[in-house]
């Protein structure tokens, strides 16, 4: 959502800090908060003013016309400020039908003015600008100043000039005071602009000859803009509407929405009521609290919220275990139902978000049990039949009531069955599964045969798309009748492949000659192809980093279809705009800055291009085109018939609630001629009249549905259009939001456009304004399939539609991965793992998550552990491995490895190269001894052999013994890391046997040469294999395994890199120029007859 208030604090901290103005603000920064844990003393010494002036005391929670409601404190020392908050302060009070606790209060210095000195000063967006309005006469008794204030349009990226405000604004205030309100009400605007605001009004304003004072202050501000404006906001905090708690649950998801790319919404109405609801999609949460309150539930609803935009499994899980513990916390003595609703998604797979509430409720079959919930489901889109299945299971294994439906049943029928209206059917008829639609029965892998291509009332056409028109005389450019025909060419802009891959499937079940989609734009690589699949054959699109290149060598594409996020699609649609060929642009992003999506509609307006968007799905043409994921999975597309064109046109603003008009309207007439859902914010780029108009002057349609919002006032145009003429064709119309009104506070719905200003705006306002103009309006969602099918009955019955003979719907070979995914196909893996699965929402190493690593503390030894050996080894195990890989570190740049790294480094390689350089030394001759000395003490000690016949032996077979021996460590001189190991293993080890017998070598071995001592090299090896035999979580084929398959030279290879990426940093680091080796040290050996 976009518009959100903000406390009077945070908008007058705002205006204070960032205000630029000739005129003097006063008492800037006097002012404090008081609750209920104010320390009055703490708080006379940060504020010492409030010792010495007079004061005002008023409740800071988003109240309108304190005033006249007795809640504002005037002129009152601070003693006063005190005993008049002694009644309010914690006390319940009423304001209009919302029921409220007065917590939160604004103290500020008292200002002497007279009523002269007052004024009101008000600036609120438009889709065509910023209003200004400005009375003379401001204060309490301001009365309706829509009528009596002067008012100034200024129009999109237009600026306010001192002049136009004082001509305009300042024609009935007094000279001496003109200068100082120009100047205050131009910095004003400047402010309003410069930290989005949507909404800003200050009743009254003050002006004395000490200069201005903003007494009341009330504003909005774009909550989605928080990215451009997070320095100059910081942490805004948004009080919830009067009324209405904030609950740590709601800051809970609003936290998840935050840090998702799905949406997740959640508001608490009465978190005692019976009627809990979880449903997907912005529109269908509407429309679903709408039926609830229809059918008389709205005392009894407990929460508003929505989940959509494909979030994954434990997004899923953490949205709804927090419904789930909601609603088990008090019993109500009727039990409770939960209601998993939702339209058709588009491109959600419903099996993986069913995954995630089912988790919960498993989680919660106690409570759920216990509190007698029982639960309806209906849902529709991608894979929805395996998640329907998955919570009927869940409902046979938990023993808690589930009824579960799908697509075959009305979206709101299962309000009607949880409240008691209607009856629940025992088996309800299960749609075909996903795949009887898109396995090819047939053997042919050609293109389907053309099948009806045209309306039913439509005279088939081949011509391409009609392009925009540009008026003469600097006018706007008329924008097209119709966007999209059979051979559209759109270019995509975003690597989104699924989607690009279904609009590709759309067009070759539609028989289209060629793909719709030309190519792709990608800046973060370089221009390539990607891989796509035309029916059976593979293609290649190709993709550009720029939208230059690839509109001059793509002339024929004029639709881009924007996948940019929120931050760039602002650029990149005002970019596609100055390239003429592009006539239609559909933005998928939501949460675009509503100012920055005024300024694209100004310029499409203005260069005739169409936009579809923000926040939408986009659109869909039967037969010809279809935008992105629009229509959903191809068995949607088949099922709701939309391979091919019908005589329904429709328009609304929800992506999910079209696919579901989508699935309306292919029950109850002959389908869909084309459908565009235009988006759910304040301004979308095109609006409900811009597609109405189209639809009416479109001869293959035969009649309009429109699905209309609480918010905004579009809907009226469309009654003054049937009240012109001008619309002449049947529509159908139904505005959601109807509940919106019954609610004691004000509800911000899923979508950012779906909220009230004012009565007009009110879904039940625009539903009677649409019936009366002639529109035909049900009485409720429930009863939109029924009108509709009574007026498409009409017209087949007057011969104005001539129902067509219906044909089979084509084929089309199934993608690998969907197939997978339906449990459809089995192959054998390429590649089989056992230690680490990252593919949930938590790393997990051989069966332990990583935060269970972390609060164990298993440090690098028990991760090694798990990963090597599969095994969670006792802690002293861990603590030699990570002593090992102490010791092994580094031992000077002098040996082969560590001078292979410095070599490699100082020739100006990479750290990979030299690390890799330096590791490539490792062998039997330097560091590789690991391994083999455990193996041949390993075989020595195992057969039996004495340390005197061990050593005999390999002298005699002409043998050295691996981790035997070193160039300066000897008796004498003994290596401290040998010393080290070897005092840590005899205090923990149980047994040490190959040890002992190494050393009994060592005592051969050094008798003969003080060198020839167990190195670090042959301890470790040793010392490991008396680990893995003695620690008792390995059998002895286990251990010998590990050895011998060369787990133990991991140990150096490990601890030495650390040390050969030291000396690459060192050498770096140093500067070291390239190394070449002196002559001096190099002994020339050359045959002599060559010599010199």
């Amino acid at each position: 959502m976009s518009a959100k208030a903000i406390s009077e604090k945070t908008g007058k901290e705002f205006l204070y800090k960032y205000i630029c103005t000739s005129a003097a603000v006063q008492n800037r920064f006097r002012y404090c908060n008081v609750s209920a844990e104010t320390d009055w003393d703490r708080l006379t010494q940060e504020h010492p003013w409030l010792l010495t002036e007079r004061l005002v005391v008023k409740p800071d929670q988003l109240i309108k016309r304190r005033g006249k409601l007795g809640l504002v404190g005037i002129n009152l020392d601070l003693q006063g400020v005190q005993e008049w908050l002694k009644s309010r302060l914690m006390k319940e009070t009423t304001v209009g039908k919302a029921k409220g606790v007065l917590k939160n209060f604004l103290v500020e210095p008292f200002v002497p003015h007279t009523q002269e000195e007052e004024f009101y000063v008000c600036i609120y967006a438009t889709r065509e600008g910023d209003h200004v309005l400005f009375h003379h006469e401001g204060g309490v008794e301001v009365g309706d100043v829509d009528a009596k204030a002067q008012k100034l349009m200024v129009a999109v990226d237009d600026k306010l000039s001192e002049d136009q405000v004082t001509e305009q604004l300042l024609t009935n205030v007094s000279d001496d005071r003109k200068e100082v309100l120009a100047s205050f009400i131009v910095g004003l605007f400047n402010l309003y602009e410069d930290l989005y605001f949507t909404y800003l009004e200050i009743n009254p304003l003050v002006v004395t000859q000490d200069g201005v004072y903003v007494i009341d202050m009330a504003a909005k501000i774009d909550a989605t803009a928080d990215y451009i404006c997070k320095a100059k906001w910081g942490d805004v905090e948004f009080p919830p509407p009067f009324g209405r708690e904030a609950y740590p649950e709601e800051a809970y998801i609003a936290d998840l929405d935050a840090k998702s790319g799905a949406s997740l919404k959640l508001t608490l109405l009465n978190p005692r009521g019976r009627i809990w609801t979880m449903v997907a999609g912005g529109g269908a949460s509407v429309v679903y609290s709408d039926t609830i309150c229809d059918l008389g539930g709205v005392d009894e609803l407990a929460n508003y919220g929505e989940y959509s935009g494909a979030p994954s499994e434990q997004q899923t899980y953490d949205y709804a275990k927090t419904i789930l513990s909601l609603m088990t916390r008090e019993k109500h003595p009727q039990g409770k139902v939960l209601i998993i609703g939702g339209s058709i998604a588009n491109f959600t797979n419903v099996a993986a978000t069913f995954k995630g509430i089912v988790r919960a409720i498993k989680d919660y079959q106690g409570p759920l049990k216990e509190h007698e919930v029982t639960i309806f489901v209906r849902r529709g889109g991608p894979n929805y039949q395996e998640g329907l299945r998955v919570m009927g299971e869940v409902g046979k294994t938990t023993g808690i009531p589930i009824h579960v439906f799908g697509t075959e049943t009305h979206m709101t029928a299962i309000v009607g069955m949880a409240l008691g209206h209607r009856p629940i059917p025992n088996q309800p008829p299960m749609d075909a599964h996903t795949a009887n639609f898109l396995l090819n029965a047939g053997n042919s892998a050609a293109t389907p045969a053309a099948t009806r291509t045209a309306s039913f009332s439509e005279p088939r056409t081949f011509n391409d798309a009609t392009p925009a028109k540009k008026c003469k005389g600097g006018l706007p450019a008329a924008k097209a009748t119709m966007l999209f025909r059979k051979h559209t060419k759109a270019m995509v802009w975003g690597m989104q492949t699924r989607a690009v891959q279904g609009m590709l499937d759309f067009d070759y079940v539609c028989s289209r000659e060629e793909p719709s989609v030309a190519a792709m734009v990608y800046p973060f690589t370089g221009d390539h192809k990607q891989k796509f699949y035309w029916g059976h054959k593979e293609i290649l699109v190709p993709v550009y980093k720029n939208m230059a290149d690839a509109t001059k060598k793509h002339p024929e594409v004029d639709v881009l279809i924007s996948f940019a996020s929120l931050r760039s699609a602002f650029d990149s649609t005002m970019e596609a705009m100055q390239y003429a060929q592009i006539h239609t642009i559909a933005i998928i992003a939501e949460g675009i800055p509503e100012a920055q999506t005024r300024k694209m509609i100004k310029m499409a307006d203005e260069r005739g291009v169409t936009i579809i968007g923000p926040a939408t799905v986009g659109g869909i043409k039967p037969g010809c085109f279809k935008i992105g994921n629009t229509g959903g999975m191809l068995d949607n597309i088949l099922a709701s018939k939309l391979y091919r064109p019908g005589s329904v046109a429709y328009v609304s603003r929800s992506g999910g609630m079209s696919n579901e008009l989508n699935n309306i309207i292919s029950r109850t007439t002959d389908g869909v001629y084309e459908g565009v859902a235009i988006g759910g914010d304040r301004y979308p780029g095109s609006t409900f009249m811009d597609h109405v108009l189209r639809y009416q002057d479109t001869p293959g349609i035969q009649m309009i549905v429109v699905l209309g919002e609480i918010g905004g006032t579009e809907e009226y145009k469309i009654c003054q259009g049937i009240r012109e003429g001008r619309i002449t064709k049947p529509v159908v119309c139904w505005c959601i939001g109807t509940c919106a009104t019954m609610f004691a506070s004000e509800v911000q719905f899923g979508h950012a456009g779906a909220c009230a200003n004012q009565a007009s705006e009110t879904a039940v306002a625009k539903n009677q304004a649409l019936r009366d103009a002639g529109a035909y309006v049900p009485k409720s969602f429930d009863e939109l399939g029924d009108v509709i099918k009574t007026v498409y009955d009409e017209l087949v019955a007057n011969g104005t539609i001539t129902p067509a003979q219906e044909v089979p719907p084509p084929t089309v070979p199934m993608d690998y991965s969907w197939a997978r995914e339906l449990g459809l196909i089995r192959k054998p893996a390429s590649f089989m793992t056992s230690i680490c699965d990252e593919r949930g929402q938590e790393l997990i190493y051989a069966g332990m998550p990583i935060t269970e690593v972390f609060k164990e503390e298993m440090g690098l030894g028990g991760v090694l552990g798990l990963l090597w050996f599969q095994r969670r080894l006792p802690r002293y195990a861990c603590q030699f491995i990570e002593m090992c890989l102490m010791v092994t570190a580094d031992h000077g740049p002098a040996v082969s490895g560590a001078h292979n790294t410095i070599v490699c480094a100082r020739a100006g390689k990479d750290l990979i190269s030299s690390l890799t350089s330096g590791l490539l030394t490792i062998g039997d001759r330097f560091g590789g001894a690991l391994d083999a000395a455990a193996k041949q003490f390993s075989k020595a000690f195992d057969s039996g052999m004495l340390p005197m016949e061990f050593v005999n032996k390999m002298k005699k077979d002409g043998k050295l013994i691996m981790g035997i021996g070193h160039r300066v460590k000897s008796v004498n001189n003994p290596d401290m890391r040998v010393q080290i190991l070897k005092d840590f293993v005899k205090q923990h080890f149980s047994a040490t046997q190959l040890l002992d017998y190494a050393l009994d070598v060592e005592k051969i071995t050094t008798s003969k040469k003080p060198n020839l001592i167990l190195n670090v090299d042959g301890f470790i090896g040793v010392a490991f294999v008396d680990l893995l035999r003695t620690c008792g979580g390995f059998t002895r084929d286990e251990a010998d395994e590990f050895v011998e398959i060369g787990a133990l030279n991991g140990i150096f290879v490990l601890g030495r890199s650390m040390g050969f990426i030291g000396h690459y940093l060192d050498q770096k680091r140093l500067k070291q120029g390239l190394y070449r080796h002196p002559w001096d040290d190099i002994s020339y050996v050359l045959p002599e007859h060559m010599s010199m």
